[in-house]
C-alpha cells in the first residue's frame, strides 16, 4: 500500500466474509480509505469483492503485518478472537480493534433493542422484530440472525433489533442499548474462551450503559451488574410489576405481567414450555417500549416459529418428528427436551462436534424423557458414555440410516426429536444443511 495512506490513516477489515463484506460497502460510501486482509488463500467472498472493489486493496493467506500495525483502526471478523488476533501481530494497545456493530452503533440514529444468550436468540429476536412492528413502527433486524447490521441502517428505521453473539460483543466499545435482553448461558464455545467465566463476562458486555435490562430471574448469570431499570422473566409466577411469568387460575395457565394476564398459553400457537419462555422474555423487552399487551398476545397467536428451532417436520402414525438442528449445544437440547416431553417418550437423535461442552448435563433429563437415542458425528462415543447408562442408545453413520432408525424405535404419542447439543461441521456444512437433510429423510418415510 501506499506510504502517502500509511501517514494519512486506513481502516484495515480483517476477515472476508459477509460481515466483511458488508462492513467494505460501508466503509466505501463514507469514501474512508481501507484495506481487507484475511489469513484464508481463497476467502468465500473475494471474487464478489474484487468485482465491487476493484480499487482497494485485498491480502489473502500470509498478510503484512505492517499494514495491521499503522491501521488507525481494525475492523475485525466476529469469527475471529479478539485476544488471539492481537497477540499474533503484537498490535499496540492504542490502535482500536471493533467490530461491525461498534461501526453500526456510530450511525444509528434509532432506539436500539439488543438479545443475546445461548439459546433462542434468534427466536426472540424474531418475535421482539415482529411485535415492534405489529405496533406499527418501521423495524430493522439483523445482526446474528442473518442481516448484516451495517446493511440494514436506514434513517426510515424507528427501532432497530439485533441478535447478537458473544463473537460480536468481544469487539464493542461504546455501544449502548435501549434495552437489552440476556436470555441464558449455558456451555458453548468453550474452545474460544478460556472459561465460562469469560464467555458469561463478554455475554453481560451488552448490558453496558442501557435503558432497560431484561433478564432470566432463574439464571443468575444473566443478571446485569448495573442497571437503571432492570425487568426480569422465568416460569414462575411474577412476585412484581417489574416481572413476568406464568400464573395459574384454575386448570388455565398465563402469560403474565406482574398481576396482569397477558393470555392463556393455550392461545400461543408454537406450544412447548421452552418457547413460553421465549414469549415472556419478548414481551417484557417489548414492554419496556411501551408496546400494548393486545398486540403482544396477536403475535403469539400467529407465530409459528423457525426453521431448525424445535420445528415439526410431519406426524407419522402418531409420532412427531421435530427438527430441532440448531441445538447446537447442550443447553438448547436440555430445553427441547424438557419443553416437549410433556408425558411423552422422546427417541433422541443427537452428535457432532461437542465443541468441549460437558454432556453429563443430559443424564437427568434423559433418564426422564429419552426412551431412546441415535447418536451421529464424532462425539457420539462421548454422549454414549454418558446417557448410555441412562436410556438405550445405538449408533447411524448418516442421517438417513439415523432417521430410519427412530422411526423402528419410535410408537404412536413418541417424539423422534433432531437436537444434535453439537456443532454440525464434522458432517455437514452447517446446522441448516443438517436439518434439511433430517426434514428431507423424514419425508422419505412416507413414500
Amino acid at each position: 500500500m501506499a506510504e502517502t495512506v500509511l501517514k494519512h490513516g486506513y481502516r484495515v477489515v480483517v476477515g472476508l466474509g459477509e460481515t466483511g463484506m458488508s462492513c467494505a460497502r460501508y466503509l466505501q460510501s463514507h469514501h474512508w480509505p481501507f484495506c481487507v486482509v484475511d489469513t484464508r488463500d481463497m476467502p468465500p467472498q473475494l471474487d464478489a469483492f474484487k468485482q465491487s472493489f476493484p480499487d482497494i486493496d485485498v491480502e489473502t493467506g500470509s498478510f503484512s503485518v505492517e499494514l495491521v500495525q499503522n491501521a488507525s483502526e481494525i475492523i475485525l471478523s466476529p469469527g475471529l478472537s479478539k485476544r488471539d488476533f492481537v497477540s499474533s501481530v503484537d498490535l499496540d494497545e492504542q490502535i482500536a480493534v471493533i467490530g461491525d456493530i461498534e461501526l453500526f452503533y456510530r450511525e444509528a440514529k434509532a432506539p436500539i433493542v439488543a438479545i443475546t444468550g445461548s439459546n433462542a436468540k434468534s427466536t426472540v429476536t424474531t418475535l421482539i422484530g415482529e411485535m415492534v412492528t405489529a405496533s406499527g413502527k418501521q423495524v430493522a433486524v439483523a445482526g446474528n440472525i442473518g442481516k448484516p447490521a451495517l446493511d440494514a441502517l436506514s434513517d426510515d428505521v424507528d427501532v432497530y433489533v439485533l441478535e447478537l453473539s458473544s463473537f460480536q460483543l468481544e469487539l464493542v466499545q461504546d455501544f449502548r442499548a435501549e434495552v437489552a435482553v440476556f436470555l441464558n448461558v449455558c456451555e458453548d464455545h468453550l474452545d474460544r474462551y478460556a472459561s465460562m467465566q469469560d464467555y458469561v463476562k463478554t455475554k453481560q458486555r451488552i448490558f453496558a450503559s442501557c435503558g432497560t435490562a431484561v433478564c432470566n430471574l432463574q439464571d443468575k448469570q444473566t443478571w446485569p451488574e448495573h442497571a437503571s431499570r432492570q425487568l426480569a422473566f422465568s416460569m414462575q409466577a411474577p412476585r412484581d410489576s417489574e416481572e413476568f411469568g406464568l400464573l395459574c387460575e384454575g386448570d388455565e395457565l398465563f402469560l403474565a405481567h406482574g398481576a396482569e394476564k397477558i393470555m392463556p398459553v393455550s392461545e400461543i400457537f408454537a406450544q412447548g414450555a421452552h418457547h413460553y419462555q421465549n414469549c415472556l422474555a419478548a414481551c417484557a423487552a417489548v414492554s419496556a417500549l411501551n408496546i400494548n399487551v393486545a398486540v403482544m398476545r396477536r403475535v403469539l397467536q400467529s407465530f409459528k416459529g423457525l426453521p431448525h428451532r424445535c420445528e415439526q417436520v410431519q406426524s407419522i402414525d402418531g409420532v412427531d418428528f421435530i427438527n430441532d438442528s440448531k441445538g447446537t449445544n447442550v443447553g438448547a437440547t436440555l430445553a427441547a427436551i424438557e419443553g416437549l416431553a410433556a408425558g411423552k417418550n422422546i427417541v433422541l437423535i443427537a452428535g457432532g462436534e461437542g465443541k468441549g461442552a460437558d454432556f453429563s448435563l443430559l443424564a437427568a433429563a434423559a433418564k426422564q424423557y429419552v426412551k431412546a437415542a441415535i447418536l451421529i458425528g464424532r462425539d457420539a462415543p462421548l454422549l454414549e458414555d454418558v446417557i448410555g447408562e441412562v436410556c438405550y442408545t445405538t449408533h447411524a453413520m448418516d442421517m438417513k440410516s439415523a432417521v430410519n432408525t427412530a422411526a423402528q424405535l419410535a410408537e404412536s404419542g413418541d417424539v423422534v426429536l433432531l437436537s444434535p447439543a453439537c456443532a454440525s461441521f464434522d458432517m455437514f456444512a452447517n446446522y441448516e444443511q443438517r436439518g434439511e437433510s433430517f426434514r428431507s429423510e423424514v419425508r422419505g418415510l412416507l413414500q
